[in-house]
């Protein structure tokens, strides 16, 4: 007997669906994709599917500590 499909991607969701979690846009995923700086993607033909864990995962690897942390203050001359 096979899994039904809709149990098999119960874990995933659409790109619309993970941008709606993570607040972002979709045209903000898609540029995270191109840069390889997003969460990792699974493709199902056409279709882009992010696993609901690879999210969590990939935003727990997204936390600083403190505004002092990001590279951006190095941009500006701040001191680390």
């Amino acid at each position: 007997m096979s899994t039904p499909p809709e149990k098999l991607l119960a874990d995933f969701l659409t790109q619309e669906e993970a941008a709606a979690e993570l607040r972002v846009c979709e045209r903000t995923l898609d540029r995270w994709r191109r840069l390889d700086e997003g969460p990792p993607i699974t493709k199902l033909g056409r279709r882009i599917l992010y696993r609901r864990s690879s999210l969590q995962t990939w935003l727990r690897t997204q936390e600083r500590r403190a505004h002092g942390d990001d590279e951006a203050s190095e941009v500006r001359g701040g001191a680390k």
